[in-house]
């Protein structure tokens, strides 16, 4: 799963790397939440033009009664969101970019769990697959929500984890933003485990497992 990621890159290196006509600012963040606004690329569905902007971490489906199904929808499983009630929707029309410079998981050791900050081996940022929705309750405001895909783990992964955020080729990011592609069998071979050669994964403090640190020491070496 993918229950933890930072981004910490300037908002004008967001809006280079991901060719965004507008962004809506946001802190520098080291210890992302559930719940929380993440920055999300996606076309806008009003001018069609690629905008960054913050929804809320965890998916609320268009049909829900009641929002707090968004707390157990923060992952879709790659293999299966093209055909599940609470995803199929947002898959075909609805999918988006999660930008991060890194995400955090946790492999159970003798005294608990200790906390493994993963990254690209060279720093630059990267992006997860995501899908978004916007849900409007009876009588009130339209809120739009996110989730992110995951697959199985690459070898760096696995003996943290079984299971890895779905990551983004740059090269892909107009394929994956491109709703006019809705068949999921041209888009499967964006959702395979990244290669781990690229990639680094160290070990850092437990104070990440508190959401309320957010701050450089999330991800500082243990």
């Amino acid at each position: 799963m993918c229950g933890r990621f930072t981004l910490f890159e300037p908002d004008a290196v967001l809006v280079k790397e991901f060719g965004a006509a507008r962004v809506q600012a946001g802190p520098p963040r080291y210890n992302i939440a559930p719940s929380q606004p993440v920055a999300v690329v996606r076309v806008s569905p009003g001018d069609r033009a690629r905008e960054i902007l913050r929804l809320r971490w965890g998916l609320i489906p268009p049909w829900a009664k009641d929002p707090s199904i968004g707390n157990r929808l923060i992952n879709a499983r790659a293999e299966t969101a093209a055909e599940k009630p609470s995803f199929r929707s947002a898959f075909r029309h609805r999918r988006c970019l999660v930008p991060a410079n890194g995400f955090f998981e946790w492999r159970k050791v003798d005294r608990g769990k200790q906390p493994f900050y993963i990254r690209m081996r060279d720093g630059r940022p990267f992006a997860f697959a995501g899908l978004w929705e916007r849900w409007v309750p009876s009588g009130g405001e339209a809120v739009e929500t996110c989730t992110i895909l995951t697959t199985g783990a690459n070898d760096l992964l696995k003996p943290i984890h079984d299971r890895m955020p779905v990551i983004v080729p740059a090269g892909m990011y107009d394929a994956w933003l491109d709703t006019d592609r809705k068949d999921p069998e041209t888009l499967k071979d964006l959702l395979l485990p990244w290669p781990p050669e690229s990639m680094e994964a160290k070990p850092v403090s437990t104070v990440v497992n508190d959401p309320s640190h957010d701050g450089p020491e999330c991800i500082a070496p243990r």
